[in-house]
């Protein structure tokens, strides 16, 4: 198989406004506490200087959502998550809400995401520009909210959440990041999001869900949260994900296929991008995060069937821990 040629990172310099994402917006003083008894992450203790991932699951485990978290006010979440997941979720979220003094709707038209990487990024949040992975702060000047992302080959990035006027001059603001550069970065920094293809495919821990703090497990009771405890503590998970490296498209849902047994799937891409070209465009060569059999981790990989295109299996930015050979 070929070599994969990496752009240099840390020449990206920009801000995109992330399309692909959107906005659930959680309001009144029941809503910390109704979203805590439905998602995998400790909501009430959140503060407005932390964002926080978190999945909702069905009763069988499965996320039927990914999110990110940022806290703007004392009773106003924000749940940044796929446009394309967000009706169903926000429907099914919504039927639990009941007597709760919450208040669940769609942002759209109201609040918008914006991705920033670099330096020029870094200069015009000035002061705001949190220090540490997922610490927020408030930007006073454009009125939104800043989150620092973990970095990704040493390259700065952060997510501003605010009023959909202030995203789009945000944008114009700063050089012109292409989407495709984001989305390849949102791939290598390890952190899944779900996709319409993998919604009720993955338990959190299939993705790392709690490695990267998605998940926390002294929280109490939650849809699916005796079978995400059951995985993490009596040593039944058997999949994990790690990121492949491909020549052909690489899609979410496609399934993936281990030269060790060829006759099943083996895994499933969960998300995926193109390498970004030196031109900062797509590439002709993809990254994918793909959950796997790890047990069969060194074999070789293909993509869609036994005799499909080659994956080269890449480095974690995290370590992933695996279990031991009779679980």
């Amino acid at each position: 198989m070929q070599d994969f040629h990496f752009p240099d990172v840390k020449a990206l310099n920009g801000a995109v406004a992330l399309s692909h994402l959107g906005i659930i917006s959680a309001e009144g003083p029941d809503a910390a506490s109704f979203l805590h008894g439905q998602l995998s992450q400790d909501v009430t203790g959140q503060s407005p200087h932390q964002a926080r991932l978190a999945a909702f699951c069905s009763a069988k485990g499965r996320m039927l959502a990914s999110f990110t978290i940022v806290k703007p006010e004392p009773e106003t979440l924000w749940l940044l998550t796929d446009a394309q997941v967000l009706p169903a979720v926000l429907k099914r979220l919504s039927m639990f809400v009941m007597r709760a003094k919450a208040r669940l709707s769609d942002a759209v038209g109201a609040l918008s995401a914006v991705g920033l990487v670099g330096s020029q990024a870094a200069q015009w949040l000035g002061d705001a520009a949190p220090a540490e992975p997922w610490q927020a702060s408030p930007h006073a000047a454009s009125g939104g909210q800043v989150v620092r992302l973990p970095e990704v080959f040493g390259a700065p990035r952060w997510l501003w959440i605010g009023p959909l006027e202030a995203a789009q001059a945000l944008v114009q603001a700063l050089p012109a990041l292409p989407l495709a550069s984001w989305q390849w970065l949102d791939v290598m920094s390890g952190v899944v999001r779900i996709e319409p293809p993998t919604v009720d495919q993955f338990v959190p821990q299939m993705v790392n869900y709690e490695l990267v703090g998605g998940v926390h497990f002294q929280k109490g009771c939650y849809p699916g949260q005796e079978i995400v405890a059951r995985s993490q503590y009596r040593g039944t998970l058997k999949r994990r994900t790690f990121l492949l490296h491909g020549h052909a498209p690489i899609q979410a849902g496609q399934e993936v296929f281990s030269a060790a047994d060829p006759g099943q799937p083996a895994g499933m891409v969960a998300n995926a991008a193109a390498i970004p070209a030196p031109d900062g465009q797509a590439g002709t060569a993809f990254s994918a995060l793909v959950e796997l059999k790890w047990q069969a981790l060194e074999a070789g990989w293909h993509l869609g069937s036994a005799d499909g295109p080659a994956l080269a299996l890449g480095t974690m930015p995290y370590e992933v821990p695996l279990g031991t050979s009779d679980d």
